[in-house]
């Protein structure tokens, strides 16, 4: 009886520290995804500044710059940081933003006038060392949801996740535009 007692011991507590690593793999996973946020508002609070300097300089760009405009608002929403499909949806916005913020900055190669503008050197420096950290923040969210995913849904890790409801979180992937093949004959022209 002593035996069978100490065994179902074991297991509780074995599924018990098993419990507590899956939280804590959720958490670190949730605080990636908040530094990631950080960043992202960083660039949401320096797109206003360059969108500024640009539309003195780009009548014709007003398209691109309305949905800049746009993106950066869907970006800096709030969403449930549980709910995975809200997380994607959430990330895709800013790659979305990261694209047209690319476009933009390509676009200002047009104009020698902005390109030469004190103010707007110094802003895209500043979106420049914004976007290297967003980067490492990426990197840092990537390799605590793939701790956490494989935790999940690895045996026995995944009993344990089911009946915690601890669910897999989404990673930060890039969109399909900056997956496609660059041709350098559209820039060598």
């Amino acid at each position: 009886m002593d035996g069978v007692l100490l065994g179902l011991g074991l297991v509780v507590i074995i599924a018990y520290l098993w419990y507590v690593s899956l939280v804590k793999k959720r958490n670190a996973g949730r605080e990636a995804l908040s530094g990631i946020d950080v960043q992202l508002k960083k660039r949401a609070n320096v797109v206003p500044n360059i969108l500024t300097i640009a539309k003195k300089f780009m009548d014709h760009e007003k398209s691109l710059l309305t949905e800049i405009t746009e993106l950066r608002t869907q970006v800096t929403n709030s969403y449930d940081n549980s709910d995975a499909t809200e997380i994607k949806q959430h990330l895709a916005a800013a790659e979305r933003l990261n694209s047209k913020m690319g476009q933009l900055m390509v676009t200002v190669e047009d104009y020698p006038e902005l390109k030469s503008d004190n103010t707007m050197l110094q802003a895209m420096q500043t979106y420049n060392e914004v976007e290297a950290h967003i980067s490492a923040a990426r990197r840092f969210y990537n390799a605590s949801v793939t701790e956490l995913n494989n935790a999940v849904e690895i045996f026995p890790g995944s009993i344990i996740a089911s009946m915690a409801n601890i669910k897999v979180m989404p990673f930060y992937e890039a969109d399909e535009a900056a997956k496609a093949p660059v041709n350098a004959a559209d820039f060598l022209n």
